[in-house]
């Protein structure tokens, strides 16, 4: 921790700051009488995210993607997200939403290793796969051994995900040759297997113009994940560039179970509530940093907290911050249920994010200078709440989907 070592000379007492520890704020008892199981999954993501948080953020600094940690989460049988396979731990949806916010709290790249690894890549071959490419790939993604990836934005197509435009032609021997581009696609150059989504060119075939998944070890002649450089959020995990030039796979690399872009949705969709799951993860970081902060912190002769203005906007924080865990804890026992409807998951998503920035904003100001320091974790997740925003659809599309639910009337372009 940062401390002025200048002892002897006028100004030097100003502490060194513990702010980063978990407080447990739940101010309506949410997560008070969660069954035992769950708990101990969610204690089980702490003690696991603790343990390398120092090294996260250094990675973080230094924009470094530690490829340790997806095996150490694997180990800790973190990697499931809820996911019902044979193979996998089976968490339930309150489980694996607790899961996702403390790695969050913890560090947001982790969260979305997690998101990527679990949420995207074994789901979607836990949903679509052959019982051979499930055989094959679900347990090392599930425990970490092999990077998984989830490739569906293109250069072109980000929010137009739907108007896809990479290639995929069948030749007259069963085998397929993809062609096309992908970005902003996590683990694509870690060295594992990228699910490829992709559009079938083949005039006459049934599947013709359908989009269909495909299994691409990244070692495959022709792919290039290149790592895309320059972020300035989640820095401690890659995101990749990706080029197709006529790779070649064979007949059994589609995963059968795939024929449209609704397939892809289905995944999506799931995921959605994972992101309002991490960005309550990254709020409670940082309402707990600047609680934390405003009882060590002196000012004018008395701690920060002593201050009614401060207390004020804690106040606001901590109302927001418990809009936002009703929002998760409600959406888990309708997903338990099988009520869960995509445009709720939309409408979760669009809520914490918006408010896990207005709690990110009010933390880093209320820190002062301070707060822009890595060590203290809240600028780090200001900065990675930006990227949760965006990914999985931004709020934009969100709030188009929830009022096509609404209305009845599309307005997409």
């Amino acid at each position: 921790m940062t401390q002025n070592t200048a002892s002897g000379l006028p100004g030097h007492l100003e502490p060194a700051y513990r702010v980063t520890d978990a407080l447990d704020i739940d101010y309506y008892e949410v997560f008070a009488d969660i069954p035992a199981a769950d708990r101990e999954v969610w204690q089980r993501a702490r003690a696991y995210g603790e343990s390398v948080q120092a090294e996260l953020t250094q990675a973080w600094d230094e924009y470094r993607y530690p490829l340790q940690v997806v095996e150490g989460l694997g180990a800790a049988g973190l990697l499931g997200d809820g996911v019902e396979h044979p193979d996998v731990e089976l968490l339930s949806p309150l489980a694996a939403g607790l899961v996702n916010m403390e790695l969050s709290r913890i560090d947001g790249s982790l969260g979305t290793v997690l998101a990527v690894q679990g949420g995207l890549a074994l789901r979607t071959v836990a949903l679509f796969g052959s019982e051979e490419q499930q055989n094959r790939y679900v347990k090392p993604l599930a425990a970490g051994t092999m990077p998984g990836a989830f490739a569906l934005t293109e250069p072109d197509h980000g929010s137009d995900s739907a108007g896809l435009e990479t290639q995929a032609t069948r030749q007259t021997d069963g085998s397929w040759v993809l062609n096309g581009t992908k970005k902003w696609i996590g683990n694509g150059a870690a060295g594992g297997v990228t699910f490829v989504w992709a559009r079938v060119d083949s005039e006459g075939a049934e599947d013709h113009g359908g989009v269909r998944c495909f299994a691409v070890p990244q070692e495959t002649a022709g792919y290039h994940g290149e790592v895309i450089p320059g972020k300035a959020s989640l820095r401690a995990i890659d995101q990749a560039y990706i080029t197709l030039t006529d790779v070649t796979l064979p007949a059994d690399a589609v995963l059968p179970g795939t024929h449209t872009f609704k397939d892809a949705s289905t995944v999506l969709y799931a995921t959605r509530l994972g992101v309002a799951w991490s960005a309550l993860g990254h709020a409670t970081g940082c309402f707990e940093a600047a609680l934390s902060y405003a009882n060590q912190r002196k000012q004018f002769g008395k701690y920060l907290s002593q201050h009614q203005l401060v207390q004020e906007r804690l106040t606001r924080m901590l109302s927001e911050l418990t809009t936002m865990q009703l929002y998760c804890a409600q959406l888990a026992e309708l997903e338990a249920a099988g009520k869960l409807r995509p445009t709720q998951a939309s409408l979760a998503k669009y809520n914490n994010t918006r408010l896990a920035r207005r709690i990110a904003v009010e933390a880093r100001d209320l820190m002062g200078g301070n707060g822009i320091l890595l060590e203290h974790g809240v600028i780090r997740h200001m900065a990675d709440i930006e990227a949760i925003t965006t990914y999985e659809g931004t709020e934009s599309v969100q709030a188009l989907l929830i009022g096509r639910d609404l209305t009845g009337k599309s307005a997409f372009a």
